[in-house]
């Protein structure tokens, strides 16, 4: 390695992407050295357009030197950015001590179509004469034309009202799942650009076409079963630019010239499956040499193109294969296939059966006590997939449906055929994001508890995050997402999905700020702005500021935290509490009344908790953007929020006015009681938790905040002895039920087997799953200053006294690699280990003893490389330091 690299250059947080539809794009790298305590002072950008790769000669934008180290999301400043031009960028930085790098090698981007004007395609479907437009089956729709010789690059933009899968050439483009993904389609439509250059037949005709499915626009969608949420008719736009070495171009569009028909795929829907005849294929259907003239006539429908976007966060695409690990035969004689894990998406058949054999396949997450497949906590969905073959070899999976699944039984398989398990695979689906971060400890339950965290994340954010992938619902709950936000951004990159995610809360939100339950809003008008749920609108921009340091995505929706902030303010008769509307409450808190969902934690003091959290996460971001008029009214907002909640809820000798786990929980963790009265409340909630038996009893509001406030309350060790239980309630007793992803409900399957209930019991639901952000942030102790956001300033806050020999956390930032571990020797010393990356410090706190008691890389603090300085404070020794990998030895004996 040279003293000084830059590494991973990255446009808006992708690696070469294409059909960018961000005008100001933002430039992100890391550095690399062989040196400690490297920090970048200035960096150099260099943008030109065109060509085969980064050429001097057609610049649009050089930074010069600027002196910054900044390395995080720069905006791009040059002259305007044209539709579906590519561009070639590179990066040169300087460090502290005047060192100089290389120019980076050069990465690129590629804009898409910009603007309403750059489309000359038309909306087309099925002429309704001679095909139902209501009809159940997936519509087909073809093409052909002539390409010349001499493309320099060929460019596909598609959309569709519905989901599309697109073929040239008999050749399926690109591997994106479930496209055009789920968005509020009638404010914003995604459109996902491909390049086909490699699929073009130069000087020949080609073939194009499109598989057209129901998808969320047109499908059934939540438990009422309805279906056209947002229109009734499927539809294609497609516009294909080839480019050409002398200049030219073509472009192909999607218009009256088109053919459509039916094909094998009878039925798909996302939530009841598919139904596939294998003899009603139109075999080489996107080839040129495909008859298709008894395929009916399209029409053309008029439509805005203002609602297009182009695609703006990472697509669905299969992510895993996983080979099923056994094959059961239950008790009442069915044949059930066991994948081993609670996962979604599809399986991938490899059949040999006689013509006509038409196989079943029924999808559900858990067997009975007896040991029955089980789907009634399906309530109406019916994931089942059916396939008729056509004889001989053949593959199949659906295409336009997927399944949340452990166990799919199977009927109609012949018995003169044995079902042959290494014919079977399942697909592994969700959108695409990068793993970014790992826990690992000395339980391992532990362990297991974080694989399940991240099953989880992954089956239920499928372009949504959704509460479950399951049942008939499988929708965009606000309240699920802010709750888990945190812990999701550690276990994979979900700057992108959340901020797509984000323009819909934000299209979706009602005139008067109110927030819907879920988004994209499906449901009644009745439907909307409960606490802890709205508050999405506020806690997720924060959050992703926080971990990515995105300023943009506070701009962005900056002028929607304030409509949530001001329709809380004018509920009721006093603007300074919440008391009343609609609320969810402690949903699902174990200390509800027989036969309700909502805990016993009183609504107003949750609701008026939040609304003093939001209101101040506003105040912070009115600060960070630099409104300060906003930042001083919200400000007093705030103060007289806090006021008015002790006024209501805390008695004058200090008490608060509900004897809930959660209702202690909320104000410690928002800051809203401070001196003896926080000190009251943190000893009133311990000794609650110990009443309970070490356990806990709260529901979906509480259960995120509560070891981190008993943590940083002094009651650590309480908090562990809580993670840590194995029976019910606990997070670890799913985990002796079999759990391979995280439960909606404690129980959701009893010590005795039977079930909580059938109606609301998923076994993939991530809400619980947010105990991942304590485990990292507080047990391994990987944290970070929220004054220097997205990790530019780290926190190393470990705590061995968490009851095991060890734990370390990683975490691939925006800057590089960061670990934190811990572990216990024989001796009783603890070895703490420490990894930063170039253009970052730390600030180390070891909770051990004095500074003669402690070794930095083998030598002693005032002398070890990169070592910034060190202090004691509070019993700890503090440590400041600089970017490399640090082994510390505190306690016990040192040699």
């Amino acid at each position: 390695m040279q003293a000084l690299e830059v590494t991973r250059l990255s446009c808006e947080y992708r690696h070469n992407p294409i059909g960018l539809g961000v005008k100001l794009p933002r430039f992100s790298w890391q550095l690399a050295s062989d040196r400690m305590h490297v920090m970048q002072h200035a960096y150099r950008i260099q943008v030109s357009s065109g060509g085969q790769g980064f050429d001097e000669q057609r610049l649009v934008w050089d930074t010069g030197k600027q002196t910054s180290d900044n390395s995080l999301l720069v905006e791009y400043g040059g002259e305007a950015l044209q539709s579906r031009q590519r561009y070639y960028y590179r990066v040169k930085v300087w460090d502290q001590r005047g060192g100089e790098s290389d120019w980076s090698p050069s990465a690129c981007f590629e804009m898409g179509l910009l603007h309403p004007s750059d489309w000359s395609a038309r909306w087309i479907t099925p002429d309704d004469k001679a095909i139902d437009p209501l009809a159940e089956e997936v519509f087909q729709l073809r093409t052909t034309f002539t390409v010349r010789k001499g493309v320099s690059r060929a460019t596909v933009y598609v959309t569709s009202r519905g989901m599309y899968e697109l073929e040239l050439n008999g050749r399926r483009v690109g591997d994106e799942q479930y496209a055009p993904g789920w968005t509020s389609y009638d404010s914003r439509l995604q459109v996902q650009a491909y390049d086909v250059t490699d699929q073009i037949q130069e000087g020949e005709r080609n073939a194009i076409g499109a598989f057209l499915a129901n998808g969320w626009y047109k499908g059934v969608l939540g438990w009422d079963s309805q279906s056209g949420k947002y229109g009734d008719t499927r539809a294609l736009l497609l516009q294909l630019h080839m480019d050409y070495e002398d200049g030219t171009t073509d472009v192909l569009v999607s218009d009256r010239s088109w053919r459509a028909s039916t094909g094998a795929i009878l039925m798909s829907e996302l939530y009841h499956g598919e139904t596939y005849d294998a003899r009603l294929e139109k075999t080489g259907w996107s080839t040129a040499a495909y008859d298709d003239s008894e395929w009916a006539e399209v029409r053309e429908l008029a439509d805005s193109r203002d609602v297009l976007v182009m695609q703006e966060n990472e697509p669905a695409r299969v992510t895993e294969r996983i080979k099923p690990v056994a094959l059961l035969r239950t008790p009442s004689g069915e044949t059930v296939i066991d994948m081993g894990q609670n996962m979604v998406g599809r399986l991938h058949l490899r059949l040999d059966l006689p013509s006509g054999t038409s196989i079943t396949l029924q999808h559900g997450e858990v067997l009975d006590q007896d040991g029955h497949f089980y789907t009634a906590n399906l309530r109406s969905a019916r994931q089942t997939v059916r396939y008729t073959c056509k004889g001989g070899g053949e593959t199949y999976e659906p295409r336009f449906t997927f399944q949340g699944f452990r166990y799919v039984k199977v009927e109609g398989w012949p018995a003169e055929a044995p079902l042959e398990l290494e014919r079977i695979t399942g697909h592994v689906i969700h959108t695409d994001m990068e793993r970014t971060g790992d826990f690992e400890c000395a339980h391992p339950l532990l362990n297991q508890l974080q694989r399940n965290i991240r099953w989880g994340q992954r089956g239920n954010f499928v372009d949504v995050p959704t509460d479950c992938p399951q049942r008939d619902e499988r929708l965009g709950w606000t309240g699920d997402a802010q709750v888990f936000i945190r812990t999701a951004a550690f276990n994979y990159g979900v700057a992108s999905f959340f901020a797509k995610w984000l323009r819909d809360l934000k299209a979706d939100q009602r005139e008067d700020g109110g927030v819907p339950f879920v988004i994209p809003d499906v449901l009644d008008e009745k439907s909307h702005s409960s606490s802890a749920w709205g508050d999405a609108a506020v806690i997720c921009p924060w959050t992703l500021y926080v971990c990515y340091g995105d300023k943009r995505v506070l701009a962005e929706q900056y002028d929607s935290m304030k409509a949530w902030i001001e329709y809380i303010r004018s509920q009721g008769d006093n603007e300074f509490l919440w008391n009343t509307g609609f609320h969810f409450g402690d949903w699902l808190g174990l200390d509800a009344k027989e036969g309700s969902y909502v805990g016993a934690t009183p609504k107003d003091l949750i609701a008026t908790c939040f609304y003093a959290y939001s209101t101040g996460l506003f105040v912070r971001t009115a600060q960070v953007l630099g409104y300060k008029e906003d930042a001083r009214k919200y400000g007093e907002l705030y103060e007289s929020i806090v006021a008015a909640f002790n006024r209501e809820f805390v008695t004058g000798s200090g008490r608060l006015a509900a004897h809930t786990q959660t209702a202690h929980v909320l104000p410690l963790m928002f800051g809203l009681v401070d001196g003896p009265v926080r000190e009251r409340l943190a000893r009133t909630l311990a000794d609650d938790v110990q009443e309970q038996n070490g356990h806990l009893t709260t529901g979906f509001v509480g259960t995120p905040y509560l070891c981190h406030v008993l943590s940083e309350n002094g009651y650590h060790e309480l908090a562990v002895k809580l993670v840590q239980q194995e029976d019910y309630p606990s997070w670890l007793y799913s985990i002796h039920q079999g759990a391979t992803t995280i439960w909606e409900h404690w129980d959701g399957i009893k010590p005795d087997g039977t079930f909580w209930s059938k109606d609301m019991n998923s076994f993939n639901h991530y809400a619980y799953g947010s105990i991942g952000d304590w485990l990292y942030r507080v047990v391994a102790g990987l944290d970070l200053d929220e004054s220097q956001p997205g990790y530019k300033r780290i926190l190393f806050r470990p705590r061995p006294d968490s009851g095991m020999a060890y734990a370390r956390a990683s975490y691939e930032s925006g800057y590089g690699v960061i670990r934190s571990g811990w572990r216990i020797d024989e001796s009783g010393s603890v070895i703490y280990e420490f990894e930063l990356p170039p253009n970052t410090t730390a600030e180390a706190r070891i909770p051990h003893g004095q500074l003669a008691g402690v070794l930095v890389n083998n030598k002693r603090a005032e002398q070890a490389e990169g070592v910034l300085s060190a202090r004691e404070y509070e019993a700890c020794a503090v440590f400041e330091l600089g970017s490399g990998t640090y082994r510390i030895v505190a306690g016990g004996v040192i040699e």
